[in-house]
């Protein structure tokens, strides 16, 4: 937590997902014709006032604070590399096959591990989710749940019930966390 020692955080941080990636990869089977596994990852660390969010893949980390739903982390899929290369539109993207297509995983052909650093604040709201969540419910619905919050753990299960009902055809991951208030 010491500010003259953020960058080695940063480093190890980065480290701990490859070599997470690498140990993936070492006790992969290696059936022919099985492909291996891989997993995304989206890790927070709150170290006050700062966020530190880790993410491999398609996962995402969102903060809600002042009525407004950001998207901390990108999704890392050949569907939005193709956007940041001017390919694909935003809108292409999201119907594209390859918006599912991992270009960054835990124990896939390649990892790329990512922290951002982020402020937070006494009215922040985080949300890590898979995209189990984010495939079948829009960020502007996320946002409104987010926006009536009364539990984390009765938002968790009513976005998980708007993934469900929005068609839930992936395992659905939700964390929510609310900074609050000392005393």
């Amino acid at each position: 937590s010491d500010a003259t020692h953020e960058e080695r955080f940063l480093e190890a941080l980065e480290e701990s997902a490859a070599r997470a990636h690498r140990t993936v990869q070492e006790v992969a089977p290696t059936e022919p014709g099985r492909k291996a596994p891989a997993t995304t990852l989206t890790l927070g660390l709150w170290v006050w006032p700062r966020a530190y969010i880790l993410q491999v893949g398609d996962s995402r980390a969102y903060v809600y604070r002042k009525n407004a739903l950001r998207r901390v982390t990108r999704d890392q899929t050949f569907a939005e590399d193709m956007v940041d290369r001017g390919a694909l539109t935003p809108e292409q993207a999201e119907t594209s096959p390859l918006r599912n297509v991992l270009s960054s995983a835990i124990g896939g052909s390649l990892t790329t591990p990512v922290v951002t650093r982020v402020t937070s604040t006494r009215d922040s709201i985080w949300l890590l989710c898979s995209d189990g969540l984010t495939r079948h419910v829009s960020d502007e619905r996320i946002a409104e749940r987010l926006a009536t919050i009364a539990s984390s753990e009765q938002t968790c299960r009513t976005l998980l019930q708007d993934a469900l009902d929005g068609g839930g055809t992936d395992n659905v991951t939700i964390l929510i966390g609310k900074v609050r208030r000392n005393g």
